[in-house]
């Protein structure tokens, strides 16, 4: 099954530091050895957006394009706006670019493998699947 990586995942693979949550570097990688990872345009930008310098961000744009973006449509950004409604009515607000991820993971059925905490206050109101480390 594909898993759609959010950018809190990528952004700790990206850090030179590594030592913190080495398990779920571990995964990551093993999802990417398995051709497993699905990227979408919002995540890459989300990803390229914190690279000031050029020359770094020239390198991860080009290592990144090894992933395709899945193709998004209208359907996916109308649900996307009804799941941030229906979070708002309940109280719980995120981004745009959170509720598309929740959309796609909705739409195609794949696990969102994420460190963000607000993911799991979505899963309270709306019906995403959050991906679960093997180990």
């Amino acid at each position: 099954m594909k898993v759609l990586v959010d950018a809190s995942v990528w952004s700790l693979a990206l850090r030179k530091s590594h030592s913190v949550d080495s398990d779920v570097l571990s995964e990551f990688k093993e999802l990417i050895k398995e051709l497993r990872v699905v990227m979408i345009g919002p995540i890459r930008q989300e990803i390229l957006s914190g690279i000031s310098d050029i020359q770094k961000f020239n390198l991860l744009k080009d290592n990144l394009s090894l992933f395709d973006d899945l193709s998004l449509d209208t359907q996916c950004f109308e649900l996307a706006a009804q799941l941030s409604n229906t979070c708002r009515i309940h109280g719980s607000q995120g981004s745009h670019t959170d509720f598309l991820i929740c959309a796609v993971s909705i739409m195609n059925n794949y696990p969102i493998f994420t460190l963000d905490k607000d993911f799991e206050n979505y899963k309270k109101h709306i019906d995403i699947h959050l991906y679960k480390k093997r180990k």
